[in-house]
């Protein structure tokens, strides 16, 4: 049994019967999940559901454009020594997940069901199943010997399953512009602004989504009219000149949503019966737009776990043999989670010198091409999973940063900095593997 996942296909291709339980099954309407790296398509291949891209006007992504203070660099995926058609996809999340829910359909060994999964049925420290309520009000319960729980980063189930860490370090205001081009095509963007990043990327041949990130868990009101005055005066002023227009224009159009950045580690409680996946089970900052690379990951790692079991009654045994996805999700999981989160502080504004240094050192690295730019951009994108080379390149960059500081001619000042700046990195350094990486190895 799945509950709420939107990827069931993996099971079902091993002969599997599976119950699907979504709690909405129309077309969802986010404005998150719409950017998938080159590593997430390339597992989607491996799931072959590559053609859940395709009749939904989704974007070729070929890297990432960063600016700052009107000077820019393109970032471009390392891409040489792949097919053709591997690349990013950035899209509307709804017509995704509808291409996913519709190929799933199409296998015999599946129920796709409306519903609302009320709790876990559990007997004898054993998960048998859930019970639910069905579209039109019935509660009825469904048993299975293994059930998979991904409701999402608002899952009610999950404390059955971990213990759950949720960080809310900021939220994301949504917008649609409409007849603009981006300075680089093809590419998404990410303006360091004051106060943190501005995202810009496209989801259709038409459209271009635009994410404003606002530190904190409050945002300026939409209802009272503060919103649209902050991103008028605050946030136009620092985009692009080809993109201000259409911003404004969109801003003037009124469609503003938002949503909170939740970021939680991976801290699962293994249980008999029934296993955790996908925003449930472990979140990042989505800055870096990595979530569905992991999701998609951790669902080929499932798979080819189950794979040569032909029984999944005896749940105990089960939940051992298990207890290896969570070293096996480590790579991916870790990789991309601990650059989100190292990314998202990085990028953000700071009245601190050493901090100051060390965004403008982060942004000249990345300029320098070579390994400096293909290297975290591999690591990004899900390309080069490998945690050693993300430690290389984090201390790459305080290294060269506190060498901007001393040469020609080092300064009583430049030490100070430059000694705040190391101090200041390793810290962070620690303090996000302590949440990323040790999580993602944890049992």
């Amino acid at each position: 049994m799945v509950e709420n996942c939107e990827s069931p296909f993996a099971l079902l291709q091993d002969g599997r019967r599976v119950h699907v339980i979504e709690r909405d099954l129309t077309e969802p309407d986010r404005i998150v999940g719409e950017l998938l790296q080159p590593g997430g398509y390339l597992k989607l291949i491996e799931l072959g559901l590559q053609d859940c891209v395709e009749e939904i006007d989704a974007q070729r992504v070929l890297g990432y454009a960063l600016m700052k203070d009107g000077k820019s660099t393109r970032l471009s995926y390392p891409l040489d020594k792949f097919e053709e058609d591997v690349a990013g996809r950035s899209f509307h999340n709804g017509r995704f997940i509808q291409r996913m829910r519709g190929k799933a359909a199409t296998l015999p060994n599946i129920r796709l069901e409306q519903g609302t999964v009320t709790s876990l049925l559990e007997e004898d420290g054993v998960i048998k199943g859930v019970q639910y309520k069905t579209k039109d009000g019935q509660e009825l319960k469904a048993y299975a010997p293994l059930t998979i729980v991904c409701d999402g980063c608002f899952s009610n189930l999950r404390r059955n399953l971990c213990t759950p860490k949720v960080d809310v370090p900021s939220c994301f205001v949504g917008l649609i512009l409409e007849n603009c081009q981006l300075p680089f095509a093809n590419h998404g963007h990410v303006i360091l602004a004051d106060p943190s990043p501005i995202l810009f990327y496209p989801i259709s041949s038409t459209e271009i989504r635009c994410l404003v990130d606002v530190p904190g868990q409050k945002v300026p009101s939409i209802g009272n009219g503060e919103m649209a005055k902050y991103l008028k005066n605050n946030v136009a002023p620092q985009l692009p000149s080809e993109l201000q227009d259409a911003f404004i224009s969109a801003v003037e159009k009124g469609n503003i949503r938002t949503m909170p950045n939740r970021s939680m580690p991976a801290n699962p409680q293994p249980t008999p019966g029934a296993l955790l996946m996908g925003d449930a089970f472990n979140m990042r900052h989505p800055l870096t737009g990595g979530g569905m690379t992991v999701a998609l990951s951790d669902i080929v790692v499932l798979r080819d776990l189950l794979k040569p079991l032909r029984d999944l009654r005896d749940a105990a045994s089960l939940t051992q043999y298990l207890e290896s996805f969570y070293t096996l999700r480590k790579p991916v999981a870790s990789t991309i989670n601990t650059l989100a989160g190292a990314l998202y502080k990085v990028f953000s504004a700071s009245p601190d010198e050493a901090r100051k240094e060390m965004r403008e050192a982060c942004f000249d690295y990345l300029s320098l091409g070579g390994v400096c730019s293909s290297g975290p951009v591999a690591l990004l994108s899900g390309l080069n999973p490998r945690p050693m080379s993300l430690v290389l390149h984090f201390f790459a960059v305080a290294i060269y940063g506190v060498g901007r500081l001393l040469l020609p001619f080092p300064s009583p000042k430049g030490f100070w900095i430059g000694a705040r700046l190391i101090s200041v990195r390793t810290s962070r350094y620690l303090n996000i593997c302590k949440f990323s990486l040790f999580s993602s190895f944890s049992k």
